[in-house]
């Protein structure tokens, strides 16, 4: 099967899979604030990632690219709607384009329809530095996305069975870049393992990419007749994934996996994110009800974040750090034994 339609058979499958839902934020409840002494009008959603600012703490992440005219149109249209909204975009993996110069028009269509927004390319850990340096400078990058897919590869027949030197690829790759490197996963989650490794690198940013979104295992076992099962279950809820990079990165925190709410993008940046990744939700409005309604709901997620950052007395991102929150259920035990003291999240101030 080519690239192309397997990029095609990706956005069919990810758009019919069923997500989990298990993210870990059901089981995080805010606590309240009823003297918040901030008004609307003082309230920032501003946020530093690898020292880029974005105008929004939440931007449309990777979703395709290299799948032909299909995937051309769809970049296009979240190419605008990050325009009309002032928000940054990722693409897709871009090793079609590297692999296939024909698709590279997939890709560059976003800089043509937002020449002047924040757009982050995306490479896989396998990628030299010199496809890297070539995919940063297909679309003008603002940024690059290393992602870490080791379980859709693993799931897929014709997909890596080695990974060894994925560090040694990223750290050069991160070192040779004149633009941030960001380093993601792709829906299984970053453990603190995984962020302490990543922290002694030259990367600017970390994506818990959490289980509870878009499962590419799922996805790719609906391909094959001889399926992975034990994979579709496998991964790091988002919000402990979240919680773990937190824990021990100097990096800026990102979040994605199942984000589906802006109530999801709160508790994200209250666990410690600088800013979260939307996919699969903001697809399935772009190719259900069209552009203009994917615009309107970035625009309610902003005006949803103002509403719940003034009751909650934050005016900027960084507040939203300090706010105290109670954790409970699955996700209360699974930071217990991993001993990250759920406890002290509840009072903070």
């Amino acid at each position: 099967m080519s690239r192309a339609k397997r990029k095609l058979d990706h956005i069919q499958y990810a758009l019919s899979d069923r997500q989990s839902g298990m993210t870990g934020f059901d089981e995080l409840m805010i606590v309240h604030q009823s003297l918040p002494d901030t008004a609307v009008d003082e309230v920032s959603l501003h946020s530093e990632v690898g020292g880029l600012l974005l105008s929004s703490p939440f931007f449309i992440n990777a979703m395709t690219g290299g799948g032909g005219e299909k995937t051309s149109e769809i970049n296009a249209a979240l190419a605008r709607a990050a325009k009309d909204t002032g928000i940054a975009l990722s693409v897709g993996s871009q090793m079609s384009a590297i692999k296939d110069r024909q698709e590279r028009h997939t890709y560059q269509v976003v800089r043509k329809e937002n020449p002047d927004g924040l757009i982050f390319g995306n490479i896989g850990s396998e990628a030299t530095v010199a496809q890297a340096v070539e995919a940063a400078e297909m679309i003008e990058a603002d940024a690059l996305q290393i992602h870490l897919n080791v379980i859709q590869e693993l799931a897929m027949p014709e997909g890596d069975r080695s990974f060894n030197g994925a560090l040694e690829r990223i750290a050069r790759i991160a070192d040779e870049l004149p633009i941030p490197v960001i380093v993601k996963e792709t829906g299984f989650g970053i453990s603190r393992e995984a962020a302490q490794k990543l922290d002694k690198t030259s990367i600017r940013a970390i994506d818990a990419g959490g289980y509870g979104g878009t499962n590419f295992s799922s996805i790719e076992n609906n391909r094959q007749e001889r399926k992975k099962l034990f994979f579709n279950d496998w991964g790091i809820p988002t919000a402990a994934s979240i919680l773990e990079t937190a824990s021990v990165t100097s990096k800026d925190v990102l979040a994605s996996g199942g984000i589906h709410k802006s109530s999801d993008v709160l508790k994200s940046l209250i666990l410690g994110a600088s800013a979260a990744g939307i996919a699969g939700s903001f697809l399935r409005i772009l190719t259900e009800q069209g552009e203009k309604q994917l615009v309107e709901e970035i625009k309610y997620f902003q005006e949803d974040l103002i509403m719940m950052m003034t009751a909650l007395g934050c005016k900027s991102v960084a507040d939203l750090h300090r706010v105290p929150v109670v954790i409970k259920g699955d996700l209360y035990h699974w930071l217990s034994v991993r001993g990250l003291n759920p406890e002290l999240l509840s009072r903070r101030s």
